[in-house]
């Protein structure tokens, strides 16, 4: 029972962090691509009202899109790891020595002797054969899959929340200060996400975070020139 438990309890964590990344993923792609039509279209015409129908129309896009990728992707991995699934389940009817070895050389790896690895593997396959060989050979909790949608409006909320920095900034505020208070939104907004991206995925804060500072100063620089040829 305890197993059990922290195999559940690791499948909630592994959707919890699932449904975070595509969050902070759609975030900064929402950030990033609403600047950039932003600023082409910004230094094209001073019209402010055609800034922000460019800018709130590629922020909805932006949004559904990730939205749907996210979707897409999560179902795929679900889809996968059901078919694992059922594969494993013939597997236990056509070759259960196999399985059981699997099984025990897990453990073997694990510090445990071959005698006993040999033992915790027979009870296993008696008990929750199915289980057992899903979470030995490929890290899955049995009937525990990622839940696409989760992912799907995770992602959409979030590049739509990212989106509206920017935009705002460039809407909202005085003509004179137009262009600084955009540039310094866009930077606050990138490094947040990159802090919160090496958050997640346990990496180093302030490479995550001067990385996404360096790719949207140069989303800017790039889509400021592109509105100058216009």
């Amino acid at each position: 029972m305890a197993k059990k438990k922290k195999d559940e309890q690791r499948s909630a964590m592994g959707e919890k962090l699932n449904v975070l990344r595509a969050g902070v993923l759609g975030s900064n792609d929402g950030i990033l691509t609403v600047v950039g039509v932003l600023f082409s279209v910004a230094v094209a015409t001073p019209n402010r009202f055609t800034i922000f129908i460019a800018g709130l129309s590629d922020l909805l896009a932006c949004a559904f899109s990730m939205a749907s990728g996210e979707y897409a992707s999560v179902s795929t991995q679900r889809d996968t790891e059901k078919v694992t699934v059922q594969e494993e389940k013939q597997l236990l009817k056509t070759n259960r020595t196999e399985e059981l070895e699997a099984v025990r050389e897990y453990y073997v790896e694990k510090g445990v002797s071959e005698e006993t690895a040999a033992e915790i593997a027979e009870d296993l396959l008696d008990k929750k054969p199915l289980e057992t060989v899903v979470n030995v050979k490929h890290g899955l909790v049995l009937n525990e899959y990622m839940n696409p949608w989760n992912a799907a409006f995770s992602s959409l909320f979030a590049a739509a929340l990212g989106g509206i920095f920017p935009l705002a900034a460039m809407s909202l505020s005085p003509v004179k200060w137009m262009w600084p208070i955009t540039i310094l939104a866009v930077c606050i907004s990138v490094s947040l996400t990159g802090y919160l991206s090496a958050k997640l995925g346990n990496g180093l804060v302030k490479v995550a975070v001067k990385r996404n500072l360096i790719v949207g100063i140069i989303t800017m620089i790039i889509h400021y020139t592109l509105g100058l040829m216009i």
